[in-house]
């Protein structure tokens, strides 16, 4: 067995204990809260190794893609690739998520794989890992909040906002702009490119349900808003009413 297959093992075994120990010191939150406890450290643990290696110890994605791995970026993926394993058995096995999420976890798990194999693009990989991390903190907040009846409140509406502005900041315009310059440099090899094209068209697809979601919610929040500005009105007139006759 090679060191990397070793460390991934080991990476894997570490994210079973850790949902484990979650398991046995809640034992009374249910199976997917430890799994989401789980996800939202390996989410913040993710972005802030990641976004050391793109903004502090480089290369710049956007402008050097397709340079040789660093021990810190094989580290990096090694360490999610561990967690995605973890939690794509987790899925099946509990029957949670539908395809788009289970292609998600396919193609990241594939991606790493071959980022790794390849022992190059892993600046690539970094970025990809950070943009789609970096909402994922906020993901899990909203599913804790709906499972402890803390949603329909201020704070749940400053998660929903803030997720879909980061994510169509990232995976969308910031995204967009990466692929862009993965396609037009000559040192990525043309399957990453492939799997750039593919990791990107996922993100509409997600793009394509958040969309009417962030419709709905700002209709009924305008919709509500209407409403209490109607009955304030009406309010008023009835105590200007009460008011003349007395």
């Amino acid at each position: 067995m090679s060191p990397l297959m070793l460390a991934v093992g080991v990476c894997l075994a570490g994210w079973i204990a850790l949902y484990a120990l979650l398991c046995y010191a809640n034992g009374t939150c249910g199976y997917e809260w430890n799994c989401r406890l789980v996800t939202l450290f390996h989410g913040i643990l993710a972005v802030c190794i990641t976004a050391y290696i793109g903004y502090i110890d480089g290369p710049w994605p956007f402008t050097n893609p397709g340079t040789k791995n660093t021990a810190l970026q094989i580290s990096a993926m090694v360490i999610s690739l561990g967690y995605f394993i973890f939690d794509m058995a987790w899925c099946v096995y509990f029957r949670t998520e539908g395809l788009v999420m289970l292609a998600h976890h396919t193609m990241s798990i594939l991606g790493i794989l071959l980022t790794l194999w390849l022992g190059e693009s892993g600046i690539e990989g970094c970025a990809v890992l950070f943009g789609s991390e970096i909402t994922n903190p906020l993901l899990q907040t909203r599913w804790f909040l709906k499972h402890s009846g803390r949603y329909n409140s201020l704070l749940g509406d400053v998660v929903d906002l803030l997720f879909v502005l980061l994510f169509v900041l990232m995976r969308i315009f910031i995204g967009g702009n990466m692929l862009y310059c993965e396609l037009i440099s000559p040192n990525p090899k043309f399957i990453i490119k492939c799997g750039g094209v593919a990791m990107y068209a996922l993100s509409w697809v997600f793009m394509a349900d958040i969309g009417p979601f962030a419709y709905r919610k700002s209709l009924v929040k305008y919709q509500r808003w209407v409403n209490r500005h109607r009955m304030a009105e009406v309010n008023g007139q009835d105590l200007k009413r009460d008011r003349k006759i007395s």
